[in-house]
């Protein structure tokens, strides 16, 4: 796994989605075993060592899973690959940073992913646009829309069985 500075780690989706399954969700088992080169996924990386600026309020709104936060993440809607838009200018304040990541490379549940976003902590975390990170499944916040319809395509028809019950649950939440 990729070591980064002042403690930074990156955040394991699994771990976050069972302490709230009400408002973080991740991608279903089926959709990462399927991931394959080329392809875009979200990870978040957040450090203990820092928390919320002291001109910060206690807590904000989390425009991702509409909950409470008490600690801000800055995120990347797109990855620069497909959309290359400027970020905006966010003063450094040590927060989590969600960003995407182009798989390079893949061995079991374990990736390598060339970083597809400038991000906003790169002077903390030391992670830079183009950087590669090595990552877990359980990493894998999100895949990005453009190829879902390939992994579906790559299941099994016990596996496409399998997941559409699990997408047909998400309906009654």
């Amino acid at each position: 796994m990729s070591q980064f500075a002042n403690e930074y780690d990156l955040v394991d989706g699994v771990a976050m989605y069972l302490e709230n399954p009400d408002y973080f969700h991740i991608p279903h088992r089926l959709m990462k075993k399927y991931l394959t080169l080329g392809q875009f996924v979200e990870v978040r990386i957040d450090s203990p060592r820092f928390s919320t600026h002291p001109d910060a309020p206690e807590s904000c709104s989390c425009p991702v899973c509409n909950g409470e936060a008490t600690k801000p993440i800055i995120g990347h809607p797109f990855p620069l690959t497909l959309v290359n838009i400027e970020p905006d200018q966010v003063p450094s304040r040590g927060w989590g940073e969600e960003f995407w990541v182009e798989i390079v490379a893949r061995d079991g549940e374990q990736f390598q992913g060339r970083v597809d976003n400038r991000l906003h902590e790169t002077k903390l975390h030391e992670i830079e646009k183009d950087s590669v990170i090595e990552f877990h499944e359980n990493h894998v916040l999100a895949v990005h829309p453009i190829h879902r319809e390939a992994l579906v395509l790559s299941m099994t028809p016990e596996e496409v069985k399998e997941f559409a019950i699990w997408l047909g649950s998400l309906r009654e939440e």
